[in-house]
């Protein structure tokens, strides 16, 4: 599909979903066997219930076929456990040093009076700490196969006319799967190396290693198979949501500077930030919590009834699909008063302490919300306060970048030129 038309196309959708949500009601049927939860009390109720509203199993990176066979499903919910270890809010708050450092190098780096495509270079920053996360000192030799996975999970979900069963190699599945090889080739002796030095480190590769009471060593294909999907997502989904965020702090000034001057008691020194730091960064945080609220990252999410149940004033029938729409229910007045305005101060109370002021499922919520939620934050908190702290960021003249619907119904801008003078 041409750039042009796939642009309209998204435009379309998101126009239709909101049309939808105004028209039809909190729920509604789109065509048979479809129905759209649009408003945020069926939106949340879809996600929580994840009896009646299972998550389907259909990843971009699946176990890779192997001689030795596939792990086992124990084996496979026991690499999730371990890996949720080292993404869990604790362990984020203890590596917030790391995360500011790399951060605030991103920010230091960027070029003064000229206009930059910006989702490139930010992409390949919040990469460094995405990767550097999860793999620690071994970042740098898999950050390369990182992005190559990433350039395939783009290849994979590119629009096609047509849409082929998935048994079917196609170009694009078979660039996946050479690239998810080339990962877990990589990734591989650096399990055996920390396995055999008794090193495991700190780092989620490292939780994953560490042998449970009940489970034992976790067998080196259930590492290998988990891994590819949560190294994009470190780094992807982020990217998307900065782009917004660094569109909103050229397009509102007075935050940017709200922004600046918060960040200013960040320490000299990056790598001396702690939990505490990031903590205090309350209207930093609640800016990008208005930006996530307005253009979530994944604007639909797609669930379907194993069974037949029930949804507002619709009978679902077993194998109906639903549609969760974020981008409806953070639009809904019933939880937000000037629901299409730009206000991060609603996150915040009268004291200026933070606040919930109705649904948020920009990370989703219930049993499969984000595992990585709280790391996003981190990222994007820290960057968009480093970068406000050093920066003025205005658009250049032009047409406004324009926005698509991308990856998993990610939304994305398109385009998005931006020019940085030092600020003070």
């Amino acid at each position: 599909m041409p750039e042009g038309s796939f642009a309209a196309w998204s435009r379309d959708r998101l126009a239709m979903a909101r049309r939808g949500a105004e028209e039809c009601g909190d729920v509604w049927q789109l065509e048979p066997g479809v129905y759209v939860a649009a408003a945020a009390g069926p939106c949340e109720a879809v996600l929580r219930r994840a009896q009646d509203f299972p998550k389907a199993s259909s990843p971009l990176f699946p176990p890779l076929k192997r001689s030795s066979g596939a792990p086992t499903p124990e084996e496979r919910a026991h690499a999730h456990a371990a890996r949720m270890r080292g993404l869990r809010a604790q362990a984020v708050a203890a590596r917030i040093g790391e995360i500011a450092s790399q951060t605030a190098r991103f920010a230091g780096q960027w070029p003064t009076g000229q206009d930059v495509e910006i989702l490139p270079p930010v992409r390949h920053a919040l990469a460094e700490v995405g990767v550097s996360y999860l793999f620690s000192e071994d970042a740098p030799t898999l950050l390369p196969y990182a992005a190559q996975l990433f350039l395939a999970r783009e290849v994979l979900v590119r629009p096609s006319r047509w849409e082929w069963p998935r048994w079917i190699p196609t170009p694009a599945r078979r660039f996946r799967t050479r690239q998810q090889v080339a990962f877990t080739d990589a990734l591989r002796p650096i399990i055996r190396r920390r396995r055999s030095s008794g090193r495991l480190g700190d780092d989620t590769l490292g939780q994953m290693l560490q042998p449970s009471p009940h489970y034992g060593l976790l067998p080196e294909e259930a590492i290998l198979d988990t891994l590819p999907g949560i190294t994009v997502a470190t780094f992807e989904t982020p990217t998307r949501a900065a782009g917004w965020i660094l569109l909103h702090l050229a397009r509102h000034p007075q935050a940017a500077g709200r922004v600046a001057a918060e960040a200013a008691s960040l320490p000299a020194d990056p790598a001396a930030t702690t939990s505490t730091h990031l903590g205090s960064l309350q209207y930093t945080q609640a800016l990008v919590s208005e930006v996530l609220r307005l253009y979530p990252p994944s604007w639909l999410l797609t669930r379907r009834a194993p069974r037949q149940t029930q949804l507002a004033d619709y009978t679902i029938d077993a194998g109906s699909t639903v549609l969760v729409c974020p981008y409806t229910a953070h639009r809904d007045a019933r939880e937000y008063s000037e629901p299409d305005q730009f206000q991060p101060e609603r996150w915040l109370d009268d004291s200026g302490s933070p606040a919930k002021p109705g649904a948020f499922l920009s990370f989703g919520t219930g049993p499969h919300g984000c595992e990585g939620a709280a790391l996003a934050m981190a990222m994007l908190t820290l960057l968009t306060a480093q970068i406000a702290r050093c920066y003025h960021l205005s658009e250049p003249p032009g047409p406004e970048p324009s926005y698509q619907v991308t990856t998993l119904e990610g939304l994305t801008t398109v385009g998005l030129r931006l020019r940085a003078t030092l600020r003070g």
